[in-house]
């Protein structure tokens, strides 16, 4: 944690006020992965964090104020996503490892955030514009490099080619098959062929050719 932490009346926490925070922090974002957000208590967090609800609201609002701020946290890690695309090159046998490589690092950091994405999409989804916000965040730190990755494949030949359309497309296809896992296995499609064929598709959509062999 970096920085003066605050609490809701604007005194700045000490040693052990910053650690009972970030541990109340840590309690909700498991209770999340576990439960559905809407039946989360304060009662319940504090209970888990082993202190009470005077306390929790000493840091916080309410439930949905400390899962904004999870949610912020998670929006400021997302920009390591722009390094699998920012600078990568896309030519041919290099350019499909940069595909496959941007694949697996979407999907898991998807895995990892899982249930704080969840409640995000959600948020974002019922017309909530801070979840709207970092949930654009999230996928921006994607878009905006495959934008420029686009531009310099297709957009310098093609131009009929529109380069954030086609990049906004590829990222809605990554955080919608990173969303929905279990439908592919209901529709017979093993994991392990998922990501070699979502790779396929984004090296398609960058370059406009198939993959080398």
């Amino acid at each position: 944690m970096t920085g003066q932490v605050r609490t809701v009346d604007g005194r700045v926490a000490g040693r052990r006020g910053q650690e009972t925070r970030q541990k109340l922090l840590d309690c909700l974002r498991e209770m999340l992965s576990t439960s559905p957000y809407r039946d989360v208590k304060v009662i319940d967090v504090a209970r888990m964090a082993g202190t009470s609800p005077a306390t929790f609201y000493q840091y916080f609002p309410d439930v949905e104020g400390a899962v904004l701020e999870i949610a912020e946290e998670m929006a400021e890690d997302s920009g390591g996503l722009k390094e699998l695309v920012d600078g990568k090159s896309w030519a041919g046998k290099t350019g499909f490892t940069t595909s496959e490589e941007l694949v697996d690092g979407f999907l898991a950091f998807w895995r990892k955030n899982d249930a704080i994405l969840r409640v995000v999409t959600l948020g974002a989804a019922e017309g909530d514009k801070r979840f709207f916000k970092i949930r654009m965040k999230v996928l921006n730190s994607v878009a905006g490099p495959l934008t420029e990755a686009v531009r310099n494949n297709q957009g310098k030949t093609d131009k009929t080619v529109e380069p954030a359309a086609i990049a906004g497309a590829l990222v809605s296809l990554l955080a919608s098959a990173a969303e929905h896992g279990k439908a592919f296995t209901s529709w017979g499609v093993k994991v392990k062929d998922l990501k070699p064929n979502l790779a396929l598709q984004v090296y398609l959509g960058v370059t406009g050719k198939k993959p080398p062999k």
